[in-house]
């Protein structure tokens, strides 16, 4: 754990430890035997908490292994969403498998004595921290797995392991609890004095299961070390209607899902999440290239865990990839969800997915409640950029004045100033029907016939990768009526113009 702490850059005070440099190979050695063997420390205590012998923890190891195994084997699925290529969470169902490989203890006494010098180095120079509590609202099991971390760097080995021995036990499926757990219990046995060779040191560095879940542990803790701006909202979230109370925004390199609850003050950061994203990372362009989706999205549907297999844990909430400026440029795929983990597991790998944004089950959960079918906005992005919201207020000012003078043109009857606002290839999709050209325009001008019209409950969302696009959501209603249109309208920037491309007429 002290190499986990060390490359998670989380800043303690000088670790208090007996052992110097032999208590850190014994810290590392326990993290390998524990990473090649998820669930070995759990089966150490017997359920009692206490330590059992090495026999016990052996077969424990195995067990657990072959559980995680035939789990992912019946993790099969068919489910399918959306109408537009095949799903990525079904192909990610089915190729699910489990890690492969035991290190051997001398493997694990190699490694942790070639780093053990500078871990203790980075140990002694590191500084106190925010508090765990900085994570508003986070999952409970990382809360407190943070918490270990913090009670470790201070020297509390005692008390941190029997957090984390409590931890493991509530969440025995968390396998870099696991871990810990293994790390603090290696730090009660008298230190190895056993020196490693250098096949040994190749081997250990060159495990995959060590690299997966370090870089787990060191996302984990940064997003612990760095949290986002006070009152401030991603770039994308130029403003957002009261009617969607909430919104989601994923920063796939921190792999990180932040919750915002919005009322008439403004969006509130409640809480955020680890998360996991495509194996082959972001910007999802064909069909198959594990890849997630980078853009705005929309939340389509809640899917009943009841409906699905196991390996999307508690639920699934699908967005509406491929959106329609994803269609315009010509990628392809769908099936992109949020959904869990299986039963077996707590989290999965930053990047091991085939698409699809993976949660923990009992953050999942929380999600499940509060999002709205075709209200809660999704942001995917590689790195989320954080702006004030008077910031937020200035960029929306060229998107305003060009919306209020659509309004305008089409209050006139005013067609060629109107088509102005039109690209050739404009779309609209209306009752799932759809229809191409500026003729629209037309109709647009017969359906106004010069009445007055309130544009209420506005949101613009903000997507810039080279182009700029903004998605609008509002409602219509005109003089001396009760009631009207909602409508989702997709904007590109041209220049300094803004023009549309495609609108969807909401009911």
């Amino acid at each position: 754990m002290a190499d986990i702490v060390r490359q998670g850059r989380l800043q303690n005070p000088p670790f208090r430890l007996r052992g110097g440099q032999q208590l850190l190979v014994a810290l590392m050695t326990a993290s390998a035997l524990m990473l090649a063997a998820p669930g070995a420390a759990l089966a150490s205590n017997n359920g009692t908490g206490k330590p059992g012998s090495a026999k016990t923890s052996s077969s424990g190891a195995h067990k657990e292994k072959t559980k995680v195994k035939a789990a992912a084997s019946n993790g099969r699925s068919t489910a399918r969403a959306g109408t537009t290529g095949r799903s990525s969470s079904a192909k990610e169902a089915r190729g699910a498998r489990s890690k492969k490989g035991a290190v051997e203890a001398r493997t694990a006494v190699a490694a942790a004595a070639a780093t053990s010098a500078t871990a203790a180095t980075a140990a002694r120079a590191t500084r106190k921290p925010a508090s765990a509590g900085a994570i508003q609202e986070a999952s409970n099991a990382e809360a407190r797995l943070i918490a270990v971390y913090e009670m470790f760097g201070r020297g509390q080995t005692r008390p941190a392991l029997a957090k984390a021995r409590d931890l493991v036990r509530d969440y025995p499926n968390f396998q870099l609890a696991q871990l810990v757990y293994g790390d603090l219990l290696a730090a009660q046995l008298p230190p190895s004095n056993a020196l490693p060779d250098s096949a040994s040191i190749a081997k250990m560095r060159g495990n995959p299961a060590m690299a997966e879940l370090h870089e787990e542990s060191k996302r984990r803790l940064q997003a612990l070390r760095e949290r986002p701006p006070a009152n401030t909202v991603p770039s994308q979230f130029l403003a957002l209607s009261t009617r969607s109370r909430y919104a989601i925004a994923v920063d796939a390199s921190r792999s990180r899902l932040y919750l915002f609850e919005n009322s008439d003050k403004g969006l509130k950061l409640t809480a955020d999440y680890y998360i996991s994203v495509g194996k082959s990372g972001t910007d999802k362009v064909t069909e198959g290239d594990a890849r997630t989706p980078l853009g705005v999205y929309y939340i389509t549907s809640s899917l009943d865990p009841k409906s699905l297999k196991d390996f999307y844990g508690a639920g699934a909430l699908p967005i509406n990839y491929p959106n329609p400026y994803d269609v315009r440029r010509g990628k392809t795929g769908g099936g992109i969800w949020l959904h869990g983990t299986p039963p077996q597991q707590f989290a999965r790998a930053p990047l091991a997915s085939d698409g699809c944004v993976v949660m923990a089950n009992p953050d999942l959960k929380q999600l499940l409640r509060k999002v709205q079918i075709g209200a809660t906005p999704v942001v995917t992005a590689r790195s989320l950029q954080w702006i004030s919201q008077p910031q937020a207020e200035k960029e929306a000012q060229s998107i305003t004045s060009a919306i209020t003078g659509w309004k305008d043109a089409r209050a006139n009857g005013n067609e060629a100033q109107l088509k102005k606002f039109y690209l050739p290839d404009f779309q609209r999709i209306s009752n799932k029907k759809a229809a191409e050209g500026i003729s629209i325009v037309d109709d647009e001008v017969k359906y106004a016939q010069g009445k007055r019209v309130q544009l209420k409950d506005m949101s613009y969302l903000h997507w810039r990768d080279g182009d700029d696009t903004m998605v609008v959501t509002f409602g219509e209603v005109f003089e001396g009526e009760k009631s009207g249109r909602s409508r989702r309208q997709y904007w590109l920037r041209q220049g300094s113009d803004w023009k549309l491309f495609h609108e969807e007429i909401l009911g």
